[in-house]
């Protein structure tokens, strides 16, 4: 079977490299995994705080699909709707499991700060960043899910609604309440986050 060696050159669909590698073209599941992984990890990322729990959710999430590609069936589904549900409620289960086993919320790492010339700005950002992640770690599992989807991820509230199994008011009233929640968290925070000019 000839496949092109560049995603670049003609990209094919999640879909269509999906049943190739069902039919047994490796170089499908590179080209398949190059593309999903970063996603799968981003958005596992976010919704658990942990870089090494979302490495592990990723990866789980993509053995999953590597599993299940020989039943897909094109145009039931697209691969990254499958996989944003997929990493979602692993993620979830994991939350749930954390939270049974210890009572104290999940500690944000933060990134080391680089060399570059605007070090100050560099710290403020990570604040921010490790501010709205702990914001998020304080909203219901569902809200967080909808929230990051939407703002984050960047994705539609019809999407949303089919990674979720939900409506699509449904969808809206969750990332509404989400949203009205994050800016409860954070309201005091604004002039140590570096907002002080934004009144």
């Amino acid at each position: 079977m000839d496949m092109p060696r560049d995603d670049t050159a003609a990209p094919l669909s999640d879909e269509a490299l999906l049943v190739l590698y069902a039919n047994g073209d490796p170089e499908a599941a590179r080209l398949l995994t190059r593309r999903l992984a970063p996603r799968a990890f981003a958005h596992a990322l976010r919704m658990l705080a942990d870089r090494a729990e979302a490495e592990d959710v990723a990866q789980e999430a993509l053995l999953r699909l590597w599993r299940i590609a020989p039943d897909w069936r094109q145009g039931e589904a697209q691969v990254t709707t499958w996989l944003y549900r997929v990493v979602g409620n692993l993620a979830t289960d994991r939350l749930r499991a954390i939270r049974r086993r210890r009572a104290e919320p999940l500690d944000d790492a933060a990134e080391p700060a680089s060399d570059q010339p605007a070090v100050v700005q560099v710290m403020i950002e990570v604040d921010r960043m490790a501010a709205l992640q702990a914001a998020l770690a304080e909203l219901p599992d569902r809200q967080r899910q909808a929230v990051v989807l939407r703002h984050i991820e960047g994705l539609a509230n019809p999407e949303i609604a089919t990674i979720m199994a939900i409506g699509v008011e449904a969808v809206e009233s969750l990332t509404a309440r989400g949203k009205r929640a994050l800016a409860a968290l954070l309201a005091g925070r604004r002039k140590d986050l570096g907002y002080e000019d934004a009144e």
